[in-house]
């Protein structure tokens, strides 16, 4: 568990610096202009990272799903090597199938204004700035959000499905609360990143939801990556412990 939040910490860290300093240097001087291949490069990273992060939650909750469902076969299914392949695999699957939306992009042609209605270079918003027939380059993008996006959800809902079946199996409270707390935390943060990511691409972009589309983005670029260390860590004993030694100091120092 510890090996997937290490990664996870990794590329929540990559997806924010791949926004978040471009947005604010365009905050604080004024210039929000960007050139074509720096757009284009930015949602390289960003899409391929967003489509790892969904892989790895999903990998994440089939690792919760052994422990809890299958304790007894846990370290025999989940080896050192099985968690280092089930990794790569999402960090190589999310590069290598973001490639495709990326070479589309770049062979699109620009006409018009130049204006991106948006506050990072994303897919849909690109897209509506080229003078291409859209429909081809919409169905690519829900075909990719449908094998990045919509499977891993579902993956991930299906596995805990069965956790919080198994876990209402167990006859005593302290058993149950014991189980759920391993696997509560990360089910928040699914619940939050899936839910955004879902509205914001598989349901049809609408002047209605144009603006909340955009509000959204923010919460799963911004907001999710900032939350996540405290939801991580906070439900964690041990740091919690750690904390409340660290505040008694603090208390017993003032008086």
């Amino acid at each position: 568990m510890y090996f997937f939040l290490g990664n996870l910490s990794c590329l929540e860290t990559c997806y924010s610096s791949t926004i978040l300093p471009r947005m604010l240097a365009g905050l604080l001087t004024g210039d929000r202009t960007i050139s074509f291949n720096g757009c284009v490069t930015q949602y390289y990273f960003f899409g391929s990272l967003a489509a790892t992060e969904c892989l790895l939650l999903s990998v994440m909750s089939y690792d919760r799903y052994l422990a809890i469902c299958d304790p007894m076969h846990y370290a025999a299914r989940m080896s050192h090597r099985s968690y280092l392949q089930l990794v790569g695999g999402s960090w190589l699957g999310g590069f290598l199938g973001n490639n495709i939306t990326t070479l589309a992009i770049s062979q699109l042609t620009f006409c018009g204004p130049n204006g991106i209605d948006h506050f990072f270079c994303d897919f849909i918003p690109l897209v509506k700035l080229s003078c291409n027939d859209p429909h081809l380059m919409e169905t690519l993008a829900f075909t990719f959000s449908l094998i990045f996006l919509l499977v891993p959800f579902l993956l991930t809902l299906m596995s805990y499905i069965c956790i919080i079946t198994t876990i209402l199996r167990i006859p005593s409270t302290t058993g149950r609360q014991k189980a759920f707390s391993t696997c509560s935390s990360h089910l928040i943060v699914v619940s939050i990143y899936y839910a955004t990511l879902l509205i914001v691409y598989m349901f049809p972009m609408t002047d209605i939801l144009s603006d909340f589309k955009k509000v959204l983005s923010v919460v799963y670029t911004v907001l999710t990556p900032l939350v996540n260390p405290l939801i991580y860590s906070l439900r964690n004993k041990v740091v919690q412990e750690a904390l409340g030694k660290a505040c008694r100091k603090l208390k017993f120092g003032a008086c």
